[in-house]
């Protein structure tokens, strides 16, 4: 942490800042013991939370349990930088192989929507979580990236987006809109807004237990078994089973847990900072003032958010993943990413390099091998899962929920004909060769941007191997 200007009451780890803002909810029961249900969700995160509250919405008398180990909210969806973005994980043209061309841009169009469902049932429910629907502006800060940010802008104009979706910016807009030192082009989209994610986890869980759905915390699931013989599918707890016509797995990050998902999804690292609330002369040289959020086009990308009370957050991977799929359920970030991540927020805000940090933590996200989120219900097995967002789960979550509530119901709609429907991913491989590979992918990465930012002007081939490897 040397060099690193730290306030007196910094705090690394201790699950996320945004909980430091509001504090650690009380904690609900655990499970009594084994129980029936009609659905049983194993995760209360975003996923466990939008799935249960849609479905009670949609038929108020099923019977609905959620089964968390910590408390809702405890992972990704209480730790994550507060994106509410329409941006959608994973290869594009993989999806559409599934179902089509159109379907994919149906898709698309879906996750537009989709940033304002979550901003209205918000705002139905009484949830302040600080939102803004301030848009996203993505920056180039060297060639090699401002090649990449028009190659991506002209290859989504064919999967759905028109000019009003996203489009270039001129110079002086992004100026007027947020300083960003060494900026040769930018992109803007209105589909985003900024939320302050624990306040949502919070309010979303108080309405889904209002609404009549138990959710019992503290209670650690081992293993997920489908139905057999005609019977119900199960989720086997510590404090006992719980029987379910349908389980829905929402674990996201630490599906490895489970027995038989050790190499179903990798958890992978992310890493953020908070800068104390900086004064309104670092803003006056910074804009920022229509709280958008921002991220740039490297491989190892940063994300960051002008927060509420006027704080810099910004995060990126760090070290990206634990031996053997393990999880830090502190949240404590190691000093190297800490001083990295440092770096970037001076480099993009050079007016912000007085100021003191005064939070790091990080967290896990979900990753299929293919790296694309997928959605599925087995109603031969009772089993049903969604996830493997890839760190655009914020706003993919909500989507995801209702797509579950309608398979659920067994209703035939616009969101069960969309392609991350039913997708059968291959396992990682097996420890050491997952380790291995996933190391050399971000060494590739993080040599690809030093590359670049040295003297390529196009995208360094370091990064075409990385993604070859990866199966990006």
């Amino acid at each position: 942490m040397k060099g690193i200007p730290l306030t007196g009451d910094f705090a690394n780890g201790g699950v996320s800042f945004w909980y430091r803002q509001i504090g650690i909810p009380d904690r609900r029961a655990g499970l009594p013991g084994s129980r029936e249900y009609d659905v049983a969700i194993v995760g209360g995160g975003y996923t466990g939370l939008w799935t249960a509250y849609y479905l009670k919405k949609a038929q108020p008398d099923l019977r609905i349990a959620i089964l968390e180990k910590e408390f809702a909210g405890f992972g990704a969806s209480g730790r994550n930088g507060g994106w509410l973005s329409a941006e959608f994980a994973g290869s594009r043209k993989r999806h559409a192989k599934a179902r089509g061309r159109q379907a994919m841009i149906d898709l698309q169009h879906a996750m537009f929507k989709s940033v304002d469902e979550v901003i209205g049932v918000a705002r139905e429910e009484g949830i302040d979580a600080d939102i803004h629907k301030g848009g996203l502006v993505h920056v180039a800060t060297n060639p090699a990236q401002r090649r990449r940010l028009r190659a991506e802008l002209e290859d989504l104009r064919t999967w759905g987006y028109g000019d009003d979706d996203l489009r270039l910016m001129d110079r002086d807009e992004q100026r007027e809109r947020v300083q960003v030192a060494g900026t040769l082009e930018a992109t803007y989209s209105p589909h985003c807004a900024r939320i302050q994610p624990a306040k949502l986890a919070v309010g979303l869980a108080s309405a889904v237990a209002a609404l009549g759905v138990d959710i019992f915390e503290n209670t650690t699931v081992t293993e997920i078994r489908p139905r057999q013989g005609g019977g119900s599918a199960s989720a086997v707890t510590t404090r006992g089973v719980v029987s379910a016509e349908y389980v829905i797995r929402a674990t996201e990050g630490f599906t490895a847990s489970l027995a038989g998902q050790h190499r179903q999804w990798l958890p992978m690292n992310s890493s953020m900072i908070v800068t104390e609330p900086l004064p309104a002369e670092v803003w006056k040289h910074i804009g920022w003032s229509g709280n958008e959020l921002i991220g740039d086009e490297a491989h190892a990308y940063i994300y960051a958010q002008r927060t509420a009370d006027d704080r810099i957050a910004i995060g990126g991977r760090g070290v990206p993943y634990r031996y053997g799929s393990r999880t830090d359920d502190r949240g404590a970030t190691q000093p190297q990413t800490v001083a990295l991540l440092w770096r970037m927020l001076v480099k993009l805000f050079p007016a912000a390099a007085d100021s003191r940090v005064q939070h790091s933590w990080c967290g896990v996200l979900g990753v299929p091998r293919d790296w694309c989120s997928t959605v599925h219900l087995d109603h031969a097995t009772g089993l049903g899962w969604a996830g493997g967002y890839v760190g655009s789960g914020v706003t993919t979550t909500n989507l995801a929920g209702r797509t579950l509530r309608d398979l659920v119901l067994r209703r035939d709609t616009e969101l069960t004909a969309l392609p991350w429907v039913g997708r059968q991913v291959r396992q990682w491989e097996p420890e050491p060769l997952r380790w291995t590979g996933v190391q050399l992918i971000y060494a590739l990465f993080r040599a690809a941007d030093r590359h670049e930012n040295d003297r390529g002007t196009t995208t360094s081939p370091y990064a075409r191997l990385a993604n070859l490897i990866s199966g990006r």
